[in-house]
Order: structure tokens, then sequence, then C-alpha cells
């Protein structure tokens, strides 16, 4: 099928991140390698905090979901893309398009949470340490990820049949490496407001009420930081979450600038750069910054690449 003025849209076509042929080689081997990175670095902490006895408490709980998520959301862009940098005809099929950004939307609106649920977590391990265990309890954990999971999968049923319920006639030729809904609606030939009304309401609501979230914590965390006299005390306190609000600000600022801006003013070439962002190098650059850093998981990382995996794993399930 060829772009043009078409009855019935059974494929789509997906520009990618440059159409310039002499680029598509070396992006193919950069974005592999980010890919590669990706599953490495969050599967390792998958493992590690699994079955690593010194990482069983609620912050490594966390950890892991953030990285399942990071691992999916990098798995349902990459692999598409990838081919797509070899290959002439860059298309994806209707109903291949629809389960991608559905994918996309589960795991994109899950990291939203899970960041805040991360947040939540240091400020009642920083504000409350005394209660932690108990406020941030087994159940709790499992409570707050499982809503977590819920909601993306919602957002998910809800969003992606409405983007798709509109009708696409005028052209087949997404401008972007991945199904995403904004650069879908602009192919439509029908109306869309519904439907952007819809994707608007779900952006700025899962954006603010996560956001709400995170301030509030920090805000709590900063004030009872300051309230520390020794300047050790406090250097400590705030290496603790700096990394967290570093990762935040970025990830929450592309997304903002993503969803929030006006459509009269949406660039979709800009879009794929900030696409390019948050969906592949944040998911590569998360291990590294919530979990290598840390000591537990360095010495964890330190025995497993040590002793033979299997008796490590024997070792540590026993204890």
């Amino acid at each position: 099928m060829t772009p043009g003025n078409l009855t019935h849209v059974t494929e789509f076509i997906l520009t990618g991140v440059s159409d310039l042929p002499e680029l598509q080689v070396p992006l193919f081997f950069v974005f592999l390698v980010i890919y590669l990175l990706t599953a490495a670095g969050n599967l390792g902490i998958i493992t590690l905090t699994s079955v690593d006895s010194r990482l069983q408490t609620p912050m490594y709980f966390f950890l892991r979901h953030l990285a399942v998520i990071n691992f999916g959301n990098s798995t349902v862009i990459a692999p598409k893309m990838l081919v797509n940098f070899l290959v002439t005809e860059k298309t994806t099929f209707y109903y291949e398009c629809a389960a991608q950004l559905g994918g996309f939307l589960v795991f994109i609106v899950a990291e939203i949470f899970m960041l805040a649920v991360m947040a939540y977590d240091r400020y009642v391990a920083i504000c409350n340490p005394l209660l932690y265990m108990v406020v941030v309890s087994r159940r709790v954990c499992l409570l707050l990820v499982s809503l977590t999971y819920f909601y993306g999968f919602l957002t998910a049923i809800v969003v992606t049949p409405c983007v798709f319920s509109v009708s696409y006639c005028s052209s087949n030729v997404i401008n972007h490496f991945y199904c995403d809904n904004v650069p879908l609606l602009a192919l439509s030939c029908s109306d869309t407001h519904l439907p952007e009304t819809v994707v608007f309401f779900f952006s700025a609501t899962n954006l603010f009420f996560s956001m709400t979230i995170v301030f509030i914590s920090y805000c709590n965390i900063i004030l009872a930081i300051l309230r520390i006299r020794s300047s050790e005390g406090r250097k400590k306190a705030f290496s603790t979450c700096a990394s967290h609000m570093m990762a935040v600000t970025v990830f929450y600022g592309t997304l903002l600038f993503m969803y929030l801006q006006p459509r009269t003013n949406h660039s979709l070439d800009t879009d794929k750069m900030a696409s390019v962002f948050y969906t592949l190098v944040i998911p590569m650059l998360n291990p590294v910054i919530y979990s290598f850093r840390n000591k537990d998981v360095k010495c964890a990382l330190r025995e497993f690449l040590k002793k033979n995996p299997c008796q490590w794993f024997k070792s540590n399930m026993n204890l």
C-alpha cells in the first residue's frame, strides 16, 4: 500500500527517526546498543532484587517493578524500530499498530505512577524512618504496584480504541518511529475532537496526580532534611533521593513537553526526539541512576559475578 488517498487503511508506514538512507545502518547499531544495554541493566536489576536476601526491602521491590516497566516499554518500541532501519518498506499492520500503542500506554502510565510510588516510599523512609516497615508493609507494596499496573491497563483499554475509532483515509504515513496517539490522530480524516479530548484528559490527569504526589513527598523530604542538625546527616539523607529527583524532573518534563502543548504549536519532529529520550534512553539510564550507584546492589552484583550463578541463587534463596 502506498501513501495517498485511501478508502481504508490496513497498514501504516512509519517514517522512523530519520529518512536519510545513509543514516539507517549507523542508527540501527546505535539503537541496538541502547536496547541491549537496557535489557541487560533492567533484567540484571530484576534478577538481583528477586533473589538477593539483602535486596528485599520495599525500595528494591519498587525498583524491581520499575525495571520490569522499563524493559517492557523499550521492548514494545525497540524491536520494530530496529527492523525498520534495515528494510525498505517500513510498514506496520493496522492491528499491530494498535497493539503497540496499547502496550506503550500500559508501560508509560505505569512508569508515571511507579515514580510517584517511589517518591512516597522515600518520603516515608526519610520522614518516618521508625515506622517505615509498618507504613510500607508487604501488603501495601503489593497494593501500590497492583494499582499502578491496573491503571496502566485501564488507560490503554480506554485510549487505544478511542484513537482507532476515527477514520484513517487521507494518508497512512505516521511521522514517528512507533505508533503514538498524537501522530495517529494527525492522520485522521474524520472528527478527532472526542479522541483528542480523551487523550488530553488522561495525559493531564495522570501527570497532575502523579506529579502532585511527587511534589508533596519531596517538599516534606526537603523540610525533613533541613531539620537535620549535622551536615553529614543532611548529606546522607539527600543522597538517598537526589538521583530520583533528577530522573523524575527529566521524565516528567519530557512528558509535559510532549502532551500538554497546544496542537497549533505541536511539532511531530520535535516529539520524535523527545520520544527517543523517554522510551529508550531513560530506560537504559534508570538501572544506573537508581541501583548501580547503590552499595548493596554493587555488592550483590560482585558476588553474583564471582560465584557460579546456580550456587549463588541457591545460597541466597536459602537465607
